[in-house]
């Protein structure tokens, strides 16, 4: 049986459901996800405000994490831990965010069985509706051990 991954993130991160984030796919260390354009989340220029840009690429990174390790969510929580965004572009209308994990399953697991806190990062573009990129981000992982 799998999981409903976009589903699950929508219920546990309330804002994620305020700003109408749509889940298109999840796979094997990646997702695509987008947020409609809406009058309500613009800025001063008529596009999406930063933050909504920011909340989508973290969205879908986080995605990317539960799809590769949604299965330890018993023995450790996937946290962010830093993020680096690049505006590109000014964004205008739907933005779109596929997200890649770039680390590999066995080697994260392999720190965390060793006792450490592995690090791993996860790479997104966002572009708008015609396909032009106008932010990359890195968004960085960790999986925190449960407390006993």
């Amino acid at each position: 049986m799998s999981t409903d991954i976009g589903g699950l993130l929508l219920e546990s991160v309330p804002f994620a459901r305020t700003l109408g984030v749509v889940f298109d796919a999840v796979s094997e260390g990646r997702a695509v996800c987008h947020v409609p354009d809406r009058d309500d989340l613009r800025n001063h220029v008529g596009g999406p405000h930063a933050g909504v840009l920011f909340t989508l690429a973290e969205t879908a990174s986080g995605a990317a994490v539960l799809s590769v390790f949604g299965d330890q969510l018993g023995r450790a929580v996937p946290l962010p831990t830093t993020a680096t965004i690049d505006f590109r572009k000014v964004a205008m209308g739907e933005i779109r965010a596929e997200a890649r994990l770039l680390a590999e399953r066995e080697e994260v697991l392999r720190r965390l069985e060793a006792g450490e806190r592995p690090v791993f990062d996860v790479a997104v573009d966002l572009t708008n509706a015609d396909g032009t990129l106008v932010s990359a981000l890195t968004v960085t992982w960790t999986l925190r051990p449960n407390r006993p």
